[in-house]
């Protein structure tokens, strides 16, 4: 990737190497320097160093990470801070959005650092004032956001996830909480146990314990209810997104805007209910048959989906990623087994595992196999389920694990499959 400033190129990529160009050495390319010093740079800079060619102080810069949530609140507060007139900018799994549009397709949930540098200085370009961005567990690893300066760090949870990275469930936790270790101000969810965090500049939330932005009571009547304590000031906000995480998320959104602006909190509030969601994540496809598409693709992710629906029979149709963290695998199935009154096992991105080996995994987490059907064909294990959905009174169709992805990978190639496309094109056939 490189990045042209005042003239001056810069690229951590050797191949992008000529004598006016200036190298920049990650710990994601040292393995290239002698190579790099071969080609004769400009330059040969660290990472660390690369902040000192661009100026992006009047850019509130906002990291947002957890195992779960990071792109509904990312887009929460995109969309909050939108509405309440300022230029914003918004980087994640969805791709980079400025000002309400969509600028570029998704890459990383969190680029290397010369593409970061390059849409931060895009934003620059757009005059925004703020810039939204996920901060995966593999870009605090692998210090992608080297050289950024955050205005506020928000934690959203730390559950299960990306062991096939980071191999211990330990050194997963101490990833993601040493993004909190520095004296920026952060936003923490004090309702996890597994965050550690430096408390200096610290503000929290949550449900259960005592918090700067402490939900004191919420309903999911006609829509979701909820009302917010703020140092001794209560405030209500109304949604129609549906959840006990989206509670989480929203109030998450809600408390970061009110710290970056200042805004009156019943100000911010107003704006609440125009957020609609974001596409693939809790996303209402149809209402009759009942049809939701959601990204979730961990236990935790999955249980708080279902949790969301105890009130209905649950269908659900999902399948576990190859080439990723094989352990969940059984853990996903068994939460899949206490929830749903029919399971449909299909094949999510296998990549280059084979997919009855992947399903044979998950399938050992699943005690009463009779509830489920194998189908390794995800249209068809779709279509299945939904016909058994227009069998089954008070049922709900669960489409997990892909969200809003245009694609399946099988192999290295990747494939147009879209959950949402499939579904609605099979309910026209109908």
């Amino acid at each position: 990737m490189k990045i042209v400033k005042n003239n001056q190129l810069f690229t951590d990529n050797t191949s992008e190497i000529d004598n006016d160009a200036i190298f920049v050495v990650s710990k994601n390319n040292e393995k290239y320097l002698e190579n790099a010093k071969s080609l004769n740079p400009k330059a040969i800079i660290n990472d660390s160093e690369l902040k000192n060619y661009f100026d992006f102080s009047s850019l509130k810069v906002v990291g947002i990470t957890g195992t779960n949530g990071k792109t509904t609140t990312a887009g929460a507060i995109y969309s909050f801070l939108l509405d309440l007139g300022f230029k914003v900018a918004l980087l994640g799994t969805r791709g980079l959005f400025i000002n309400g549009e969509k600028i570029r397709d998704y890459s990383f949930t969190t680029p290397f650092q010369i593409e970061m540098f390059a849409n931060l200085e895009l934003a620059l370009s757009y005059d925004c004032e703020y810039f939204i961005t996920e901060v995966s567990s593999h870009a605090i690893a692998q210090n992608r956001i080297c050289g950024v300066d955050f205005a506020l760090k928000i934690h959203t949870n730390i559950t299960g996830d990306h062991l096939d990275y980071h191999k211990t469930m330990e050194e997963y936790i101490a990833t993601k909480n040493s993004f909190f270790q520095d004296d920026t101000p952060k936003l923490i969810n004090k309702d996890d146990k597994n965050v550690k965090f430096k408390l200096k500049n610290a503000y929290s939330y949550g449900l259960d314990n005592p918090a700067t932005y402490k939900v004191q009571a919420f309903t999911f009547k006609d829509g979701t209810n909820v009302v917010v304590q703020y140092f001794g000031e209560l405030f209500t906000f109304n949604s129609d997104l549906r959840g006990t995480f989206n509670v989480y998320n929203l109030t998450a959104a809600l408390g970061a805007v009110h710290i970056l602006t200042n805004i009156d909190m019943g100000k911010i509030c107003e704006v609440v209910e125009n957020f609609a969601g974001v596409s693939g994540r809790m996303e209402t496809i149809s209402f009759d048959p009942y049809i939701i598409v959601d990204f979730a693709h961990t236990p935790d992710g999955m249980r708080a989906i279902f949790e969301s629906f105890k009130d209905k029979n649950i269908i659900t149709v999902f399948g576990a990623g190859g080439d990723r963290d094989r352990l969940k695998r059984p853990f996903m199935g068994a939460m899949a087994d206490e929830y749903s009154k029919v399971i449909f096992l299909t094949s999510d991105n296998p990549r280059t595992e084979d997919p009855d080996v992947i399903n044979d995994e998950i399938l050992a987490g699943i005690k009463n196999k009779e509830k489920c059907e194998v189908e390794l064909n995800r249209k068809v294990a779709i279509k299945n389920s939904i016909k058994r959905a227009k069998e089954t009174p008070n049922s709900v169709v669960l489409v997990l694990g892909k969200g809003d992805e245009e694609y399946q990978i099988i192999y290295d190639k990747k494939f147009p499959f879209s959950d949402k496309k499939v579904i609605l094109e099979l309910l026209e056939e109908d």
